[in-house]
């Protein structure tokens, strides 16, 4: 049963790692704009929405332009911190085999 004990302890090791990254995920940002620049979101690598800034300017377009170019931007920013997740996290476990799954 050695075996299961060096696996247990790489298990462990791992989780200890996820934990660290997660917690620096949430503080890790990413900002997105659209619309050249008249929208920015930024949005943490753990994906928390943190601030939605619009210039007033833009407001004055036509609000189906500016509901599009927000949703936009919601979903880019969004798919970004989603990816740096993932990315991150493959990191982390590449590490890890499972005995007679991979």
């Amino acid at each position: 049963m050695a075996g299961v004990g060096k696996l247990l302890k790489q298990a462990q090791k791992m989780q200890k790692k996820m934990e660290a990254l997660q917690e620096e995920l949430a503080n890790r940002e990413i900002e997105v704009s659209a619309g050249g620049g008249a929208i920015k979101v930024v949005i943490t690598g753990a994906g928390e929405f943190r601030s939605l800034k619009v210039d007033p300017e833009f407001l004055k377009e036509d609000a189906e332009m500016v509901e599009e170019t927000l949703l936009e931007a919601v979903k880019d920013a969004s798919k970004q911190a989603k990816a740096l997740n993932d990315e991150e996290m493959q990191k982390v476990s590449a590490g890890f085999q499972m005995p007679g799954l991979m």
